[in-house]
């Protein structure tokens, strides 16, 4: 049996799928089970697996019909052997130690799971100049619910920068939810609440790919996907407020909040009135921001957006998205990841850590 099981799902990757592999088995870790998981894939990607399965005995080819990325990842998580579980997605890659460092530090701290620094790269491997998380700001530390100065920060959503100990998983009976996008934030949020022990060491150990717009599920984004947001999240608040951990919720909205929106800002792909219901089904979302204390700054035109929709001011909201979105359009990916994220030292100016509730207000 491996220690570390690498799941890969895999839906039509034949352009990167190689260079994925190749990362998972040129590790400097090797005990390793390797899971390529066929998502009903109708290009080359089956083939590529095969062939790779003829030249590693550690690589397992799953083949099934098209169920979606949860459903793929579920089947691999029921036909895993390893003490430990990582998530390699088929267009992204490992760096040459990623196993190695983080079996060390999965095993070294006991940790529920581990966290690594990940770092983007261009559609053809690039890698961008400075890594997600900052190593000056953030060194290796050991992550608590109750700090709200950092770990929110780097408890990002994404699974694939993870090592996860397996009889963690199956003690919480944890499997991603199905038919919904933001599958990671539901899972990862869940393990953090019910976590004894994480740790982040501030090694770079994911290569995460920026896709060329319109050729990734996350730029397509339509009146489904936002359907389907609003559920996930909805999901993710019930558990924060049954697991009595509305104070770390709040800084997990407020990233939320800028990842949903922009998200829908840069959305090419809805008409006007198709907008519209997405701002209505988002509605609750955003009034969150009023049972949560969420300050706003006058001169911020991204909460001037929110607060159009908190009063159902649909057509000015989406006017508004349209200017962001024209300037949007003459940034680069990278500069456009900074303008939907808020720098870490700007946290504590829009929140207030005293969180009031009624049982309604979501829905008023």
């Amino acid at each position: 049996m491996a220690t570390v099981t690498v799941i890969v799902p895999i839906y039509n990757q034949e352009n990167y799928l190689k260079e994925c592999i190749e990362s998972l088995i040129n590790q400097t870790y090797t005990d390793l089970e390797i899971l390529l998981i066929n998502d009903g894939s109708t290009d080359n990607s089956l083939k590529i697996c095969k062939e790779y399965q003829k030249k590693d005995k550690r690589i397992k080819v799953i083949d099934k019909g098209n169920g979606g990325l949860s459903n793929t990842r579920n089947v691999g998580l029921d036909r895993a052997t390893g003490d430990y579980i990582m998530f390699c997605d088929s267009d992204d890659f490992f760096a040459p130690n990623t196993v190695e460092k983080m079996e060390k530090t999965i095993t070294k701290y006991n940790d529920d799971y581990s966290i690594g620094n990940y770092i983007n790269c261009d559609d053809d491997s690039t890698l961008w100049k400075k890594p997600v998380f900052d190593k000056k700001l953030y060194p290796s530390f050991q992550l608590s619910i109750k700090d709200y100065d950092k770990s929110f920060y780097i408890m990002s959503s994404s699974v694939c920068n993870k090592i996860f100990r397996r009889s963690f998983i199956e003690e919480l009976n944890l499997r991603f939810v199905e038919g919904v996008p933001a599958e990671d934030a539901i899972f990862t949020t869940y393990c953090f609440m019910k976590s004894n022990s994480v740790h982040y060491i501030s090694d770079i150990i994911y290569m995460y790919r920026q896709r060329i717009a319109g050729t990734s599920i996350s730029t397509n984004n339509n009146i489904k996907y936002f359907k389907g947001i609003s559920e996930a999240y909805y999901m993710i608040y019930r558990n924060f407020r049954d697991n009595n951990e509305m104070t770390y919720y709040q800084y997990f909205y407020l990233k939320t909040l800028f990842y949903i929106m922009y998200k829908f800002i840069d959305s090419t792909f809805m008409t006007y009135q198709e907008k519209c219901k997405v701002l209505e089904e988002l509605r609750w979302f955003c009034r969150l921001s009023i049972e949560l204390n969420i300050k706003y700054t006058a001169d911020n035109e991204f909460f001037k957006i929110i607060q159009s929709i908190n009063h159902k001011k649909y057509k000015k909201a989406i006017e508004a998205c349209q200017i962001m979105a024209f300037v949007r359009k003459e940034m680069s990916e990278e500069d456009k990841l900074k303008m939907s994220k808020i720098p870490p030292t700007e946290y504590p100016k829009y929140i207030i850590r005293e969180v009031s509730y009624e049982e309604d207000s979501i829905n008023s």
